[in-house]
């Protein structure tokens, strides 16, 4: 590796730096990922970098020495440009202090709807509107624990689109954005798309009757949940099959949106497994 990079007003680092700005990472249809788990967990999903900096100084764990490794095997092979870094500049390109001195700058992971990996019986989280990056990376990590078969992300109408390929959800998520396939669509779309594939939809509401524990999620579902600030659109309301409630016996009235994704991912997973043992 050549000698690692000291100035700060290089080329290279200042074109990583501007990818704190949503708006670059956009138009490069490039981001940022950084730590020695969430590289190591990129690598092994089979993600390529385009590009990659390493301050060797930093990096710390055989996760670390690994993941190292291989980032210098794709770079003998040419198929990524790799670059050592001071950790002055280490400092500068990172979003975090504890960055293990690797980081990756990869293309946005896309997915389409349709190529969405279905399970038997399909099992699926949709997030409409989605604000905080780091709800969006719990949401993911609870997905891959459950074993869903992918997130979709859905833009509110009027609302701006879900910064998915924030650093800080690849952070949140601790590279589960990696192992679980996520596609964005309007919600009109991904209605259409659920109900052609019997999928039936599940919503939360205050108003429901329902308790979420009590509503039949044995068979193809989706678990549509809403952004804090707004909720669902009426689109959801609309075209629900079962619409449920997660009491609340305290003084708040509602709870964090990854946490109640995560109450009824996780009750799928229950009514699933309880199936199986009676088949059993």
């Amino acid at each position: 590796m050549s000698t690692p990079i000291a100035s700060l007003q290089n080329a290279h680092i200042k074109a990583v730096v501007k990818l704190s700005k949503r708006r670059q990472r956009d138009r490069a249809r490039m981001t940022v990922v950084e730590g020695a788990r969430e590289v190591a967990r990129a690598l092994a999903r089979g993600v390529t970098p385009a590009e990659a900096y390493v301050c060797d100084a930093l990096i710390q764990g055989a996760e670390g020495q690994a993941a190292r490794q291989q980032l210098e095997e794709l770079a003998a092979a040419r198929r990524a440009r790799l670059y050592a870094v001071t950790p002055e500049v280490f400092a500068k390109i990172a979003y975090r202090e504890d960055s293990g001195g690797l980081l990756l700058i990869i293309p946005y992971l896309e997915t389409d709807l349709n190529s969405l990996p279905l399970g038997d019986p399909p099992f699926l989280a949709v997030i409409e509107g989605v604000e905080k990056p780091g709800n969006l990376g719990a949401i993911l990590r609870t997905a891959d624990a459950a074993g869903a078969d992918g997130v979709i992300v859905c833009r509110a109408p009027g609302q701006p689109a879900t910064d998915v390929h924030n650093p800080n959800v690849v952070r949140a998520s601790l590279g589960a954005l990696f192992s679980v396939p996520v596609a964005e669509a309007d919600s009109a779309t991904v209605i259409d798309w659920l109900r052609a594939r019997g999928v039936r939809m599940v919503i939360t509401s205050p108003d429901a009757s329902i308790r979420y524990t009590r509503a039949d999620m044995r068979g193809p579902v989706a678990v549509v949940m809403g952004s804090e600030s707004h909720g669902l659109s009426p689109h959801w309301f609309a075209a629900a099959d079962e619409q449920v409630v997660i009491p609340m016996h305290g003084m708040a009235d509602s709870l964090n949106l990854a946490t109640s994704t995560a109450l009824l991912l996780y009750e799928v997973v229950r009514q699933r497994e309880e199936n199986d043992k009676m088949r059993g």
